[in-house]
């Protein structure tokens, strides 16, 4: 039975728990850490952990996408981003990490990426990806897929991630002529992945247009503000768990098609990766903790992709620090701290290992307890 609370006469809430709110309980096995696997497969795809990049120019440039596909996880880059309004961001990209906390830095970034998006630099950026020999990505807003979409696919991407703050199914519009995502997905030829979403009943609606994976969550960290300007604060713990029984509903409904669940917010180390999938993810979306790598292309500066909305930006300019080591050190280790920021899939594994568990699928079966 689901936890509900009245709040009020004639209004109820449901109760939600997030990742720090919940712990992995042990089963009766252990294992040998050699022996368990942390990789992951979407559609034709496999990767050695399950680590997907955040398209945020904090974190995911040309450059850092090829690395952390070469390193066995999926770069995003945001064709919307700043890799596709210059020829040559670095300069920008250097000065924004050099913003002082005095500095207009929601002001800064929304002058920044007030420059148009040029199509030719995506199959420019695209083919800088490819040449590097990993999978390619591109992430693209819901208002803007149907204008760009000719461009990406011309350009040849891999995957293709259709993500906002929230993404429905249906989206309803007096004004503009609004994307069907079941229509748009039916008419491509590679695996598309979407969100966010929250709720089971999104969840499912979005499963059925067809998506190889749905993005659960918004992103939510400390440098969010998604839940101050709009009043949203998404619990991932039940977030994931409502997207996981949608899943399960979905493969009954099809008869076995099963849709990969991507966790993103709130997941900075690496036992809340290990939470994430024990509660029904498939894999994560890491941002902030990726811009601690030292090949981060905003030298440790970090900023949603709303962070920059000329109207209405939801997500504070931050600066997380010197780095803590290679992208290399922060997902494989080793590590010389002890809080879970370095070896992030070390950790993960060792925590699979400790549980009992072989592989990834395995894992979403471990056992949770409530301990806040």
């Amino acid at each position: 039975m689901r936890d509900v609370v009245e709040i009020g006469l004639g209004k109820t809430a449901m109760r939600g728990y997030h990742l720090d709110d919940i712990a992995i309980v042990p089963s009766r096995r252990t294992r040998d850490v050699d022996d368990v696997s942390t990789t992951w497969q979407l559609d034709a795809y496999p990767f050695k952990i399950p680590c997907v990049g955040h398209p945020s120019d904090a974190t995911m440039s040309p450059a850092s996408a090829v690395a952390l596909g070469r390193l066995g996880g999926l770069g995003v880059l945001n064709v919307e981003g700043l890799w596709t309004r210059y020829e040559d961001p670095r300069k920008i990209l250097e000065e924004l990490a050099g913003l002082d906390e005095d500095a207009p830095a929601t002001r800064r970034l929304q002058e920044v990426y007030a420059e148009p998006i040029r199509p030719e630099l995506i199959g420019e950026r695209v083919r800088e990806i490819r040449e590097g020999g990993v999978t390619v990505a591109v992430r693209v807003s819901p208002q803007h897929t149907l204008a760009l979409a000719p461009v990406i696919l011309d350009a040849g991407v891999d995957l293709l991630v259709i993500q906002g703050t929230l993404v429905s199914a249906e989206h309803v519009s007096t004004t503009d002529e609004p994307l069907n995502l079941k229509e748009f997905i039916a008419d491509l030829d590679l695996p598309v992945i979407v969100g966010g979403c929250t709720d089971y009943k999104t969840a499912l609606h979005l499963m059925r247009t067809g998506a190889a994976g749905v993005i659960v969550g918004v992103g939510a960290d400390e440098w969010s503000t998604t839940d101050t300007v709009l009043g949203i604060r998404v619990p991932m713990a039940t977030a994931i768990a409502d997207a996981a029984a949608a899943r399960r509903d979905y493969l009954d409904e099809t008869g076995g098609r099963y849709v990969h669940l991507i966790a993103d917010g709130d997941v900075q180390t690496s036992g809340d990766i290990a939470k994430a999938l024990g509660c029904g993810a498939d894999a994560v979306m890491l941002g902030e903790p990726l811009t601690q790598a030292s090949e981060a292309p905003a030298n440790g500066a970090w900023w949603h992709s709303v962070s920059s909305h000329p109207k209405l930006p939801r997500g504070a300019f931050g600066v997380a620090g010197p780095p803590l080591g290679s992208l290399e050190q922060l997902l494989y280790g080793p590590a010389d701290d002890p809080d879970g920021q370095l070896n992030l899939f070390g950790g993960l594994k060792r925590a699979m290992a400790k549980c009992g568990y072989r592989d990834l699928k395995e894992f979403q079966k471990v056992g949770l307890v409530i301990d806040r």
